[in-house]
């Protein structure tokens, strides 16, 4: 696309695009055959002129107290209210109502990290029995009733979702926070949700060593204290009952081992309490790093009823099936489609404890042959991990997947291929799908046995939702137009959050403000979405999803995204893992620094390189070929894998890289400083001071709010 050269003419939304479209890869016809949802009339059902009734199809796959006399109230816009007049509760959705028929199947099949240690089948009447002690203890030991606010800061074990699912029991709301994440974080958490109880772990294991979780706690109640909010209750779990793992002491009257209070409570029954639909299940909080966290309010019924439909038809999942998520409960993926999805339909669903690639790179696929793993889960993220370290590994493991999902963030088409042709041995239908935090569950997706898949392309806007593209000046970017601009969603939907916690002010002013046309109007057609992604549609009606609008590099007036630029660098075959940051540049306003890392047995080279800036160059333009190459042993990461390209922007700008004590190996960063920097200084590149909105810009560079 053309873009002009006078950067003040050149829209926020429009990024430059330079996409070469890829070829349809059909679905095979044995998954065709066994799909839930290969009748194209679905697709019929489901048309706006049939909005919201349609999503009574997935409402009608849980079962309810009682029926629902509104299907969306939009009285209080954005406020949108699913399901009103209807009662349920989400723990009997996932496990009571799976006795009569499948009490003695496999609910949960739980790996732990270490190889030696025995995998745990736990059946759906052994999860019953688990979840009603755990929610009799938090009744009458915690005190927690309807309506409380429970803050869970658990890694990857079983004792998670049994926890959630208690809680849910009780109409308790829950809060977990990402076990990677700092004693600090979860204590602000805490705060802003006002919770009173705190459930931990003693420890957990990653890359073989059985790490101190439960020093986090002390650092969170600290934190909470500072912000105003006094916990009662430190409720732990240990990773092995009977054996403390933490240096951290147990605080008198305040800390409790959970398995010493269990017994108590053997064989209790706790009747499940009756929720309104719109009564709000759990909270997740976003992974901003600055201001106020954001708190998103998930409802029971709405989003229960999307979880459970989107997991029926786009992850194909049916009773019989094996199905391995290789998320983390800590975030939205793993609450909609590790836990609430899969067991609502009554299906197996594999936790695995810790890192993928222990104690090497074919962990994975033998949990995959062991299990009879039929349906994969993962991101890209991981994706690219696995492609790094093992990239022939899959083909030595007698595995075989009929669905792969992918998702978090978009993936780059070489990846893609990788992950069709070899991870999934070309004959796995993939899901690319496109979603957030906020959306509960899936937004862009093929639906897997009705429409081809096309690499790197989420796909269309799934079943009831109605995506478009609008520009900066609220006009609609048309399919085939060559042009980028805001993903938004023209119409709500059951599994869309209630509001941000505590701050709906600032949930109407993020999500609704935009492009909302009428504040006066109570019809949903005037209060469009806005997700926050960039995206382009192509011609046939699929979204390729650019990543964060503020995530663009503009080079003398192209706005680059990052995305494209990194897609680009990973078609070079050397090249595992790319990372495109802007640096200041007095000619060009900024310039793109590449970061790579190589596969393995791969030496760094000027002609590594320069291959990585022919292929910039000839993907996507001369205007986008790098000012700099940099070849790293490894980027700096987040404990859930994702790259920190802030950390990497302040390196190549010589400025504060900000926080790194969360990074999952924040001792790469001195390695990259020095070797990026020094090489810098010996080339004439002298650090240059940056103005305050310079250095703004760089330290937000990646970050997401």
């Amino acid at each position: 696309m053309a873009v002009e050269e006078d950067s003040a003419q050149v829209s926020e939304a429009q990024i430059a695009v330079h996409w070469r479209e890829e070829e349809y890869i059909q679905p095979p016809a044995h998954f065709i055959g066994q799909a839930n949802a290969a009748d194209p009339a679905i697709l019929e059902r489901f048309k706006e002129e049939h909005f919201p009734e349609c999503f009574k199809e997935y409402a009608d796959l849980l079962s309810w107290d009682s029926y629902w006399h509104t299907t969306l109230d939009t009285s209080n816009p954005p406020f949108w209210k699913w399901f009103v007049g209807g009662k349920l509760n989400a723990c009997y959705n996932c496990v009571d109502r799976h006795l009569p028929t499948r009490r003695n199947k496999a609910a949960i099949i739980w790996v732990p990290e270490p190889e030696d240690q025995e995998t745990r089948a736990i059946t759906y009447q052994e999860l019953y029995r688990q979840v009603n002690e755990m929610a009799a203890l938090l009744r009458d030991f915690a005190g927690v009733k309807t309506g409380d606010r429970v803050t869970l800061h658990l890694p990857m074990t079983p004792e998670l979702p049994v926890t959630m699912l208690a809680l849910a029991r009780l109409g308790v709301i829950h809060s977990e926070v990402f076990g990677g994440f700092s004693g600090a974080a979860c204590g602000e958490r805490i705060a802003d949700s006002s919770s009173r109880i705190l459930i931990t772990m003693d420890g957990y294991y990653r890359n073989g060593e059985l790490g101190d979780h439960k020093v986090k706690a002390d650092q969170a109640l600290d934190r909470a204290r500072q912000e105003g909010q006094e916990v009662d209750k430190v409720l732990v779990w240990r990773r092995h009952p009977g054996q403390y793992a933490s240096k951290s002491p147990m605080v008198e009257g305040r800390d409790f081992f959970i398995d010493e209070l269990l017994p108590r409570y053997r064989g209790a029954v706790v009747e499940p309490v009756s929720m309104p639909a719109e009564a709000p299940l759990f909270l997740m909080y976003t992974s901003g790093t600055t201001g106020r966290p954001k708190g998103a309010q998930h409802s029971t019924g709405g989003y229960l009823a999307y979880v459970t439909g989107t997991s029926k038809y786009y992850q194909d999942i049916h009773p019989e099936d094996t199905y391995w998520c290789l998320a983390d409960i800590g975030w939205i993926t793993g609450h909609s489609y590790i836990v609430y999805g899969p067991l609502a339909l009554g299906a197996t669903s594999v936790m695995y404890e810790g890192v993928p690639t222990y104690p090497d790179p074919g962990r994975a696929w033998r949990i995959a042959e062991r299990l009879g793993v039929n349906i994969f889960h993962t991101a890209p993220t991981t994706i690219r991990m696995l492609r790094k370290v093992g990239p022939d590994e899959p083909r030595k493991y007698n595995y075989h997947f009929k669905h792969m999902t992918t998702v978090g963030e978009p993936i780059e088409p070489e990846v893609w291929r990788w992950y069709h042709e070899v991870v999934g041995k070309g004959e796995a239908v993939i899901v690319d799908t496109w979603w957030q935090t906020e959306n509960g569950g899936f937004l862009g997706s093929t639906l897997p046995a009705l429409q081809a898949m096309k690499p790197g392309s989420c796909g269309p806007g799934v079943l009831g939702v109605y995506p478009v593209i609008y520009d900066e000046n609220r006009e609609v970017v048309a399919a085939g137009s060559g042009r980028a601009g805001n993903m938004c969603i023209r119409n709500p939907w059951p599994g869309i959050f209630q509001t941000i916690w505590g701050q709906p002010d600032r949930f109407v002013q993020i999500y609704y403000q935009k492009y909302c046309r009428n504040r006066e109007s109570t019809d949903w057609r005037d209060w469009p979405y806005f997700s926050g992604d960039g995206a382009v549609q192509a011609a046939d009606g699929y979204f390729r999803i650019l990543g964060r609008v503020d995530d663009v590099i503009n080079v003398a007036g192209h706005r680059l995204g990052t995305k494209e630029l990194e897609s680009a660098t990973i078609t070079v075959p050397e090249v595992a893992e790319a990372a495109a940051v802007p640096v200041v540049d007095e000619l060009r306003g900024r310039a793109v620094e590449i970061y790579v890392s190589l596969k393995p047995g791969i030496a760094a080279s000027k002609e590594v390189e320069e291959k990585v800036s022919m292929a910039i160059e000839t993907e996507i333009g001369k205007i986008a070929r790098p000012k700099n190459v940099w070849i790293v042993q490894d980027m700096p990461k987040t404990r859930s894998g994702k790259i920190m390209r802030r950390v990497i922007a302040g390196i190549s700008n010589f400025t504060d890289v900000g926080d790194t004590t969360t990074l999952a190996n924040p001792e790469i960063v001195d390695e990259i400083r020095h070797h990026v920097q020094s090489q810098k200084m010996s080339s004439g590149e002298a650090p240059r001071e940056l103005s305050a909105e310079e250095a703004e810009e760089i330290k937000a560079f990646g970050q997401v709010e």
